[in-house]
């Protein structure tokens, strides 16, 4: 249900005490503009630690906060246990009742936290439900990437979601709300205007007997199917750290981003879809940026969904550990990582580096779009330890479309065939492996999203084989996820309007998750989860998130499906001359 760490109170202090230590601990790294009239409370439902470490959190705060039309505060999940949290919801900055706020604003980068907006609204005390609020309540916005797949969820709660990329979209809102009188009512209208949109109540799902989505019908001005906005030229905005705590998870990095998408098109991968077409910042723009992050920090976190095929990334890891920094990137592709890039992240003093292998056989491997064979993950591994790295950290999934026993089997092999290629050669350094086993969840505007999710009982069972036999295999140590999760996650994932009175049960009984979840199965009370996380969604089926239009056409993410099932990979993206997805 996402992480909790328990930092509100600090020993011996009482709560505002904690609260003006936290604030003194940040250093702002830029100017906030003179305060405006427009309040906007901008929330990030898990804890603070967490929604600091966020980048599109806190780009997102820097544009609200230097604009001189706004007073920008932030709240967060609170810390601890739910029994210990406040009455009240309050913002960090002025210790504010978030309820007070013209706008509150939501920052969602990942589903699970659909259940903790509902713990926030519920703390303010402004109503879950939108139809309950009345015209001296905020209007209450949500955006970020899990909002771009499927806001359906928590349509019920939202009065409007910005559909896109806030770089792009935000300032046009700014310019709308603030164009006539603050209420509530007034905004959302003149909100509603602004490309990339999505008021829910002009959209009213109808079902058919069997249950299943008929027709989204749309009464309201223009037309309805909603644009994804995205920044065609990432190197206008500069998205790096802008206030460093050490508090936060990655506390000791600053943090920049590299690119959004990635050309691979793996078929499971909504980061790989959704953020399409695919967009690298240039070297001399990273450059200098990561320059600036070396006066405050000496790791530089590279974020991108794949950082190794990042222009020029071999001599920006070089660079960074001549200054005596470590570049430390989120995962690497292990086909394309080179000789270059193995002793600049080991040069840079480099503990841990993550590969993705996805899953352990090559027909898998087909089957998803990975394009790795496992002569390239061996060879990566043996360059990254002989470089001087010292772990590597494995991404793999069970539970994928068309998978078998030899398939999961193969995970292991994978795993002992690493070790043995590190063991190799004599080396005195012997890198350690944690293989992190994550059951696959289905997302949408991926080639998979018409699949389910596997039983928990088959996932249970690849999960207990695969401890079992990796805990035989020296310095392997295994992590894995818990399928009640994954299978909340896809629940969110999948699921359309009606899943807002499954999150209201849960929020009322958060102790008690799953076993409300268990109850809700089957449909004894109502609506089925059952019937989101483990159907297959028909290929002609109005799905719950067809009215946002990604560019991506839905009969290309069908053809990409059929070679899934014929073991048939697609080349990396080329964004100069294939026009195939409708992205470019």
């Amino acid at each position: 249900m996402g992480p909790r760490y328990d930092c509100r109170r600090l020993p011996g202090m009482p709560h505002p005490t904690a609260r003006v230590a936290r604030l003194a601990a940040e250093r702002h790294l830029f100017t906030a503009g003179p305060s405006g009239p427009l309040s906007v409370c901008l929330v990030y439902p898990n804890t603070y630690a967490v929604g600091m470490a966020n980048l599109g959190f806190q780009a997102v705060f820097r544009l609200l906060a230097q604009d001189p039309r706004v007073s920008c505060e932030r709240a967060f999940l609170p810390d601890g246990a739910r029994g210990g949290w406040p009455s009240t919801l309050r913002s960090l900055e002025h210790d504010r009742a978030v309820r007070d706020f013209d706008i509150v604003a939501f920052s969602l980068s990942f589903e699970t936290d659909y259940l903790h907006v509902l713990d926030c609204l519920g703390l303010a005390r402004i109503p879950l439900w939108r139809r309950e609020r009345g015209p001296d309540a905020p209007l209450v916005l949500a955006g970020g990437p899990a909002t771009f797949l499927n806001p359906e969820p928590l349509a019920e709660f939202v009065d409007l979601f910005l559909i896109g990329e806030a770089e792009e979209m935000l300032g046009e809102f700014l310019d709308q709300v603030v164009a006539g009188p603050p209420g509530r009512g007034e905004m959302l209208a003149r909100a509603e205007a602004v490309r990339g949109a999505y008021r829910p109540d002009r959209y009213t799902p109808e079902y058919d007997a069997a249950g299943d989505l008929a027709a989204f019908r749309y009464d309201g001005p223009g037309v309805g199917p909603v644009e994804r906005r995205f920044v065609a030229d990432l190197d206008r905005f500069a998205t790096r750290s802008e206030v460093l705590t050490r508090e936060a998870v990655f506390g000791d990095m600053y943090l920049v981003e590299a690119n959004r998408g990635c050309e691979w098109g793996c078929r499971f991968c909504a980061a790989g879809f959704m953020y399409r077409p695919v967009r690298y910042r240039r070297p001399d723009t990273l450059r200098a940026t990561i320059a600036a992050g070396l006066s405050e920090r000496s790791t530089i976190g590279l974020v991108g969904a794949e950082m190794a095929s990042q222009p020029g990334v071999a001599a920006l890891c070089q660079e960074i550990a001549a200054a005596g920094g470590r570049a430390s990137p989120s995962s690497l592709k292990a086909d394309v990582i080179t000789p270059a890039l193995a002793r600049a992240l080991g040069a840079g003093g480099n503990r841990s580096v993550t590969v993705a292998p996805e899953a352990g056989s090559e027909r898998m491997r087909r089957v998803i779009n990975k394009n790795l064979t496992e002569g390239e993950i061996l060879r990566a591994a043996e360059w990254l330890v002989g470089g001087g790295v010292e772990a590597l950290k494995l991404y793999v999934m069970v539970g994928l479309p068309t998978e078998t026993d030899e398939d999961v089997a193969a995970i292991v092999d994978l795993a002992r065939k690493v070790r043995a290629r590190l063991m190799g050669g004599g080396r005195p350094k012997v890198g350690r492996i944690l293989l992190s086993i994550n059951p696959f969840v289905p997302k949408p505007w991926t080639p998979f999203q018409w699949e389910p999710m596997e039983s928990l009982p088959a996932l249970k069972k690849k999960l207990a084989f695969l401890r079992r036999a990796l805990a035989a295999i020296p310095a392997v140590t295994v992590e894995t996820e818990s399928p009640r999760e994954a299978y909340l996650q896809t629940l969110l994932s999948r699921g359309d309007r009606r899943t807002a009175a499954i999150l209201a049960r849960l929020h009322a009984r958060p102790e008690a998750w799953w076993p409300t979840l268990k109850a809700l199965r089957g449909g004894r009370e109502g609506v089925d989860p059952d019937r989101f996380v483990h159907r297959p969604y028909p290929h002609d089926a109005l799905l719950p998130w067809d009215f946002i239009d990604h560019s991506v056409d839905k009969r290309y993410l069908l053809a990409e499906r059929r070679k899934a099932l014929a073991q048939l990979q697609t080349s990396p993206c080329d964004t100069t001359t294939c026009h195939t997805c409708g992205a470019c």
